[in-house]
């Protein structure tokens, strides 16, 4: 059995209205970076929910996670917009940001994402 070296960024998205996964999310993943008060950020890695809210693959992994400051970006505006109105009201979300630091690069962390039309939560996983 081969085991990872380095620590490991994984999602996955529900929707809490429908009690279902939330399939066709694409979730961006940054890293960010601060120079006395500018901030710039840096695309690592990208992905879309498969049928089961999950990627297919960890969006970090493999040595490539360093201890800093991520960013997550649901795009929930285009999984929402494959539902009718009727259905589902008014959306107020569209991109949902969550901004997490990694202290250990060895650690898996799993940020998992639940959505609704008028609200969303997280929390650290396993």
């Amino acid at each position: 059995m081969m085991s990872l070296v380095g620590g490991r960024i994984t999602t996955h998205v529900l929707d809490t209205s429908k009690g279902v996964p939330a399939a066709g999310v694409r979730v961006e993943l940054y890293v960010l970076h601060r120079d006395g008060e500018k901030e710039s950020k840096r695309k690592v890695a990208e992905s879309v929910t498969n049928g089961d809210g999950r990627l297919e693959a960890p969006l970090l992994e493999g040595g490539k996670l360093e201890k800093a400051v991520y960013e997550l970006q649901f795009n929930v505006e285009g999984y929402y917009a494959q539902r009718s109105f009727e259905e589902l009201g008014q959306a107020l979300w569209t991109m949902v940001p969550i901004r997490f630091s990694v202290s250990d690069a060895a650690s898996h962390y799993h940020i998992p994402l639940l959505i609704a039309p008028g609200g969303y939560s997280t929390y650290r996983g396993s």
